[in-house]
């Protein structure tokens, strides 16, 4: 099988960059600055996180019309911020704040392993996050991508199936000949039944310390088990 693989794509949030962490420390630091204290922002960035696949739902649904998750993650701020009673941020205060999924820190092992996959393979992100998005989330974090897949080229979110085949086709690629990377079954599972390879790499503190979901692989739809990206471009030959 990993022969015929000329391409690893990747889930990110969660899989590439600790977005939990991130968000909470970003949203800290700059209310901080405005003197908004008393919130707890790692309920905050959790609560935030939950709105994400709702909202995404009414795109794939077609409820509602194509949108890009920057503009997904801003309407869910707003009514979060409304919730959780912070006040007194100006328009643009809030698009920074709605910015923070732009400025996530990396697994530690996410940079060099990509490096290495990268000698070997065409590396890209098949995520839920839009270009812009992840463009300047590559900048902050340093993430060598050879190129940027996913929801917006495809104009479909994931699990949708054309996130996946559409993917492989930019790349002009038959889905055997691409890994589907990611620390979450369910993505998995879709990006199988469109063909492509799969591996799980464990984030085991996505979720905080409790974490219970996407603890272990599911053997049905996991082609490759990797403890971290170093072991994986180990396990690939890089």
């Amino acid at each position: 099988m990993i022969t015929a693989i000329k391409a690893c794509i990747f889930d990110v949030f969660g899989t590439v960059v600790d977005w939990r962490t991130s968000v909470s420390r970003d949203l800290a630091a700059f209310t901080a600055t405005k003197g908004i204290t008393g919130i707890d922002w790692l309920k905050f960035s959790d609560a935030w996180r939950k709105q994400y696949r709702p909202s995404m739902d009414e795109v794939r649904s077609r409820r509602r019309d194509w949108t890009i998750l920057d503009e997904l993650h801003l309407e869910s701020l707003v009514k979060l911020l409304g919730e959780f009673g912070v006040t007194g941020l100006s328009e643009a205060d809030i698009l920074h704040m709605s910015h923070a999924w732009r400025r996530l820190d990396p697994w530690p092992d996410s940079v060099p392993g990509l490096t290495r996959l990268k000698t070997r393979f065409i590396i890209a992100p098949c995520s839920n996050g839009n270009i812009a998005l992840i463009v300047n989330m590559a900048k902050y974090a340093g993430l060598p991508w050879d190129c940027v897949l996913g929801a917006e080229p495809a104009r479909a979110y994931k699990p949708d199936p054309e996130a996946y085949v559409a993917s492989c086709r930019m790349l002009d690629l038959k889905p055997s000949q691409v890994l589907m990377v990611a620390a979450h079954n369910g993505d998995l599972r879709a990006a199988k039944a469109q063909g492509l390879g799969t591996v799980f790499v464990p984030r085991l503190t996505e979720h905080g310390p409790h974490q219970q979901i996407d603890v272990v692989p599911d053997p049905s739809c996991v082609d490759i088990v990797a403890v971290s990206f170093t072991e994986l471009a180990t396990k690939l030959g890089c």
